[in-house]
């Protein structure tokens, strides 16, 4: 492989799992996989996942669900989340959350394949605002 298709190559790096009872979640993970999930600082609904393996083992979170049917997403470290974007729409995808800002850590956009599934880009980037 070459250093080009290095950079490009992407990998699953966060996810999110929906859950109507955080608290009941939690203690499913934690006791079925051993999991340590505990509340964000000031992040309300949103539950830090440690999922105890190796630096590169994706970690993700925990949250409150938004709506009946809203999936486990995944999301895929980029090197441009704006990049990304533009590629994904070339390919018949969709942006269904814009380029957003989690400050100090990076940038991510909720897209749509072409057959209907939600993910995510991310670009971890210390400078976000």
């Amino acid at each position: 492989m070459s250093a080009q298709e290095k950079k490009q190559a992407a990998s699953i790096v966060w996810f999110e799992i929906p859950a109507d009872n955080p608290e009941r979640a939690k203690a499913f993970y934690s006791n079925l996989f051993g999991w340590k999930i505990n509340p964000f600082p000031g992040g309300g609904d949103y539950w830090h996942i440690d999922t105890g393996g190796a630096d590169d083992t994706p970690d993700g979170a925990l949250k409150r669900r938004k709506h009946p049917q809203e999936p486990i997403t995944n999301y895929v470290g980029v090197d441009s989340v704006t990049e990304f974007s533009k590629k994904l729409e070339k390919l018949g995808g969709k942006i269904c959350l814009a380029k957003t800002a989690v400050p100090q850590m990076g940038y991510f956009a909720v897209c749509q394949d072409t057959e209907g599934n939600s993910f995510g880009i991310w670009q971890g980037d210390t400078n976000a605002k």
